[in-house]
């Protein structure tokens, strides 16, 4: 199982409260994991993946282990860690501004 932390607006959107689990089958990629969770609670599509391109929206990051994955192909594969469950994928709404 892979766990996905969300930023509250998320969360309450897809009216949960904490961290989501998703089954998914190999290759565990953002692109898969991204999948799984708009399927699982759709009315997150369109909030963190431009629907017509799935390409990530601004001001939204993912992260894994420490390391920001925002940049990593799509279907790259996520960490070991967070395929085994050890580690979550975290999404995070950027901040910016001086």
């Amino acid at each position: 199982m892979i766990t996905v932390t969300m930023p509250a607006h998320l969360r309450d959107l897809a009216r949960v409260t904490g961290p989501v689990q998703l089954q998914i089958d190999a290759p565990v990629t953002q692109r898969a994991i991204l999948d799984a969770l708009e399927a699982a609670y759709p009315m997150l599509r369109g909030t963190i993946r431009d629907p017509a391109t799935l390409e990530r929206r601004p001001f939204i990051r993912f992260f894994a282990c420490g390391e920001d994955l925002s940049h990593e192909p799509s279907d790259a594969a996520v960490p070991v860690e967070v395929i085994t469950g050890a580690q979550p994928f975290r999404i995070i709404g950027a901040m910016a501004g001086g």
